[in-house]
């Protein structure tokens, strides 16, 4: 596959899975792998957008993590779009997984009210104006909530999720009372936290989130995710993630 400049094909030493990316564009961190398996459990045959998709680094994970129906990817940049569709066709998932080039915050208008069991999402994590300012525009775009934001994500989620649908969002630990905030206002209730943490002992860098439309209020609190032993490997539990892919080629 001819690839354009600055772009390269990384392996995900998943299944043999590979993905595209512009080494001067935004490029998918551990938070995009740690997101698509705390969604691994989706029901058979479901339905599943991923909202804010870039390379589509979540929604080629769950192509093989789950036995998924569909997957419908949301994508505001256009570079970023294509860079997804052409990894969708270096390994051979045209069938399941599509790409849209459109702003989440009309992508009900697009698609339809309640026509997915599950929505996945990796948004922006930092508020407008703030944070560096000069960073590569695309790049910004990634990183703040320029084009959406908490509020934008929950509204579109509860518009197109099934009765019971379940949504997944990794974020950061200081935006948890906004991200509460924001799904319950859309009866998007909050049912699994999990805090991620780079050592033992450190504070928490990201949370991983599963939310049920219109579901009871419930909420299980699992144990923390660990990234790395104090040696700076990964932890056992991360080794897994990839090497249970390995075993199941």
């Amino acid at each position: 596959m001819e690839l354009e400049e600055n772009e390269r094909i990384d392996d995900l030493q998943y299944r043999g899975l590979k993905l595209i990316q512009n080494t001067k564009e935004f490029c998918f961190g551990v938070d995009s792998v740690l997101l698509s398996d705390f969604a691994k459990h989706i029901k058979k045959e479901a339905r599943v957008l991923d909202l804010g998709t870039g390379t589509g680094i979540i929604g080629i994970l769950l192509c093989k993590k789950t036995k998924l129906k569909e997957i419908i990817g949301i994508e505001i940049q256009k570079k970023m779009c294509d860079m997804a569709k052409r990894t969708i066709l270096l390994n051979s998932l045209e069938d399941k997984f599509k790409i849209i080039n459109i702003n989440i915050k009309n992508a009900d208008e697009h698609l339809g009210r309640e026509e997915f069991d599950v929505i996945v999402s990796n948004p922006p994590y930092k508020k407008k104006n703030t944070g560096l300012q000069n960073e590569r525009q695309s790049i910004y775009i990634a990183r703040h909530e320029v084009e959406c934001d908490l509020e934008d994500i929950a509204r579109v989620s509860y518009s197109l999720l099934k009765d019971k649908g379940e949504m997944y969002i990794v974020h950061r630990p200081e935006r948890l009372v906004d991200i509460f905030s924001c799904f319950r206002n859309y009866h998007l209730e909050p049912k699994i936290l999990r805090m991620v943490h780079s050592r033992q002992n450190e504070k928490p860098i990201l949370v991983l989130v599963k939310a049920i439309k219109n579901g009871g209020q419930f909420l299980k609190i699992d144990k923390p995710l660990v990234l790395y032993q104090e040696d700076g490997t990964y932890t056992q539990e991360v080794r897994n993630i990839y090497e249970k892919g390995e075993k199941e080629k």
